[in-house]
């Protein structure tokens, strides 16, 4: 047997963990909890230490299949694989709510809600409120209504974006593969596992073959596009095995048997260095000298009673400039609201947002998470 490397990870305390088909359904069957227990397991442990983990979970097609043992099983056309998927939600979502202490919440995704900016932050509010309120979000492609899903590696891909939608530290990605090889193991003897990969290269993602096997969609490649993704965003992402004991175990003690893919600088660095750098638009937020010292002081979100006034025009998502009472630049962010949104809150208390609009999307007009200060260039 091929003796792992072992390190340990980087410092968490968000992570998205995605957990593959074939260990949920193990040996081509029904849903088991043979290794989806141990899985739970880790993010229970994870959850009382104070973290938050957001599940992206496969094996909705394979439970929806299993349930028409016997009678007729679809093909393999779109639709059919969209029916199964269909009728497989209900059994995977319970699965993994027999074995969480707490509270699970099922999050259907498709990549145009994830295009389309609004709808991506609204995905981004319902995750966050459900780590707030102590849920297990348990994420999956909304293959009913998908035109373009089921297609290979899916979930490994989703997994990556739904952990910068949610600004997390780490991607983890659980499979019945325990490492990146450096051959095929499954066709060389001699193929070795590789621990640490600084930087993805076209060399590292070379290495990664053909597609997987078995009820499972995707392989090590879409694992390692997966990676890609996370990396551009800061973040670095781990390669295990779920189906060893010792491995899932290690995980609570922030040990990796494995392989960690790693980025060139953190996750807040990668997104700050955006924020200050991406083309913004006309709009621009004036805020009072309190605002100011609250930004550039420490971690303070952008509140509606520091604004003093609005220019240009944004919509919700939209990246604006934000500006003291001189025009000189304070910071930049995503809005949480348009301007003509902001118009109307500007000046008042959070808790009014609702009354003035008749609604809300949170008590920041910029959440911190979504703001960079411009170095050198904040006013006192």
């Amino acid at each position: 047997m091929v003796s792992l490397p072992e390190h340990t990870l980087p410092t968490w305390r968000r992570a998205v963990l995605k957990v593959g088909s074939n260990l949920l359904a193990a040996d081509g069957g029904g849903l088991t909890p043979r290794y989806a227990q141990r899985l739970a397991g880790f993010i229970d442990a994870s959850q009382r230490a104070g973290r938050e983990v957001v599940l992206v979970s496969s094996g909705a097609v394979a439970a929806g299949r299993a349930l028409l043992r016997t009678r007729a099983v679809p093909g393999p056309e779109l639709a059919a694989k969209q029916a199964l998927a269909a009728l497989g939600q209900a059994p995977m979502i319970a699965l993994w709510q027999s074995l969480s202490e707490r509270p699970v919440a099922q999050v259907l995704l498709t990549h145009d809600d994830l295009r389309n900016r609004r709808r991506y932050l609204n995905a981004r509010a319902t995750l966050r409120e459900l780590l707030m309120l102590g849920v297990l979000p348990v994420v999956n492609e909304n293959d009913t209504v998908a035109v373009d899903e089921l297609k290979l590696g899916d979930n490994d891909n989703l997994a990556a974006i739904v952990a910068a939608l949610v600004d997390a530290d780490l991607l983890l990605i659980a499979s019945d593969v325990d490492a990146l090889y450096n051959a095929d193991p499954r066709n060389n003897p001699a193929a070795e596992p590789i621990g640490h990969v600084p930087q993805l290269t076209p060399r590292i993602i070379a290495m990664a073959g053909g597609s997987g096997t078995g009820v499972g969609t995707g392989g090590m490649r879409t694992k390692l596009q997966a990676a890609e993704k996370a990396a551009a965003a800061g973040i670095p992402t781990a390669l295990f095995s779920g189906r060893e004991t010792a491995t899932v175990t290690a995980l609570e003690q922030d040990r990796l048997r494995g392989t960690l893919i790693d980025v060139a600088g953190n996750r807040m660095q990668a997104r700050k260095y955006w924020l200050r750098h991406a083309p913004a638009g006309n709009g621009s937020v004036s805020i009072d000298a309190g605002a100011v010292r609250a930004l550039t002081g420490g971690r303070a979100s952008l509140l509606p009673g520091g604004i003093l006034d609005v220019a240009g025009e944004f919509h919700r998502g939209d990246l604006v400039e934000i500006v003291d009472a001189n025009d000189r630049p304070v910071a930049r962010g995503l809005c949480q609201y348009g301007a003509a949104e902001v118009r109307r809150v500007a000046g008042r208390h959070s808790r009014d947002i609702a009354t003035l609009l008749g609604y809300s999307y949170g008590e920041e007009v910029v959440h911190r998470d979504d703001l960079a200060i411009i170095a050198g260039e904040s006013a006192a």
